[in-house]
């Protein structure tokens, strides 16, 4: 049977309130950095502009913080839902008895690394016997850098350490230091080659330090099970598959974002950081955790060393 006018009238007066009742509003995520926006943080800012987060009802909010020692206090305190930190602080925050744990990783391989210039007396690590180095944040890098003087048959007392702050490239370039660690392979090299000179790197990992993640993504122990955690992996996981796929039109999403660092320093960084990203940042080596764990403890950062589950459980 045909409908009748008044059924045809009443199923278009349906139809027209459906379409125009408001979408179900995306749920918001705010993530703070670890620093300011670099290319470090690829995959984060091509997800917000490409709309992978949004693909998988997120709205994140990403937020390069004042103070770079503030995000993992910040989640703790419940004032924010994810941090972007380092692997080797994550066991700094548990010792301190903040509620954090890793649920992804970022960036899978170590970036910080033991740089000295290219032409100057530095041939190999034993050549720092009676040397300066210049270092920002005690602690983690005397733990590196002794580490690395032991593979070499020295002490920490066989060097000199002064701390130059964050000015590690500038204090290297101009003479001040004959050394710096803590130094990012994928920026402070191409950042000492523009003023003029060439550096040399050496990395902890093949100098006796194990393997670590470099930057990680961190939330309260007590949200674990939000399901945005879950979508919020997934939605950088798809952004990473599309930088690695597709770096130029990546590069150009970022800059597009970030007009301001459209420059070589960051173009370079942009090429030398993509391999180290973490595939599957859901993705745990236990091991990894563990090794690093006890060198911690080897070097009395930490008191003890936790489960892995402490540190780093999986989703439910």
């Amino acid at each position: 049977m045909f409908k009748t006018i008044a059924q045809t009238a009443a199923g278009c007066a349906v139809a027209l309130a459906l379409s125009l009742a408001p979408a179900s509003a995306a749920d918001k995520l705010t993530v703070l950095l670890d620093w300011y926006i670099n290319p470090d943080h690829a995959p984060l800012i091509v997800a917000k502009e490409k709309g992978f987060f949004q693909a998988h009802d997120l709205d994140v909010e990403l937020v390069a913080p004042a103070d770079p020692s503030a995000p993992p206090r910040l989640v703790a305190a419940g004032q924010a839902d994810v941090a972007v930190s380092y692997q080797p602080s994550l066991y700094l925050s548990v010792k301190e008895g903040l509620p954090l744990v890793r649920f992804g990783t970022l960036v899978s391989t170590p970036l910080t690394a033991l740089v000295v210039l290219k032409d100057g007396p530095i041939k190999s690590i034993a050549d720092l016997k009676g040397k300066t180095v210049g270092y920002s944040v005690a602690g983690l890098e005397d733990a590196l850098l002794g580490t690395m003087l032991a593979s070499a048959g020295l002490k920490p007392t066989d060097v000199t350490m002064i701390n130059v702050n964050f000015a590690l490239s500038p204090a290297l370039a101009a003479g001040k230091v004959d050394a710096v660690i803590g130094a990012y392979r994928n920026f402070e090299l191409t950042q000492i080659k523009l003023e003029g000179k060439e550096g040399r790197a050496f990395f902890p990992e093949e100098h006796g330090v194990p393997v670590f993640d470099e930057l990680i993504y961190v939330a309260h122990k007590d949200k674990l099970a939000d399901p945005r955690l879950k979508r919020f992996l997934a939605a950088v996981e798809d952004a990473t598959i599309y930088v690695l796929n597709h770096p130029d039109e990546a590069w150009g999403v970022f800059v597009k974002a970030n007009p301001k660092l459209d420059d070589e320093l960051n173009r370079t960084a942009w090429t030398d950081t993509l391999r180290r990203f973490a595939h599957a940042p859901a993705a745990l080596d236990a091991g990894r955790y563990a090794r690093f764990g006890e060198f911690m403890k080897s070097h009395g950062l930490i008191d003890k060393v936790e489960p892995v589950a402490t540190y780093a459980p999986a989703l439910p």
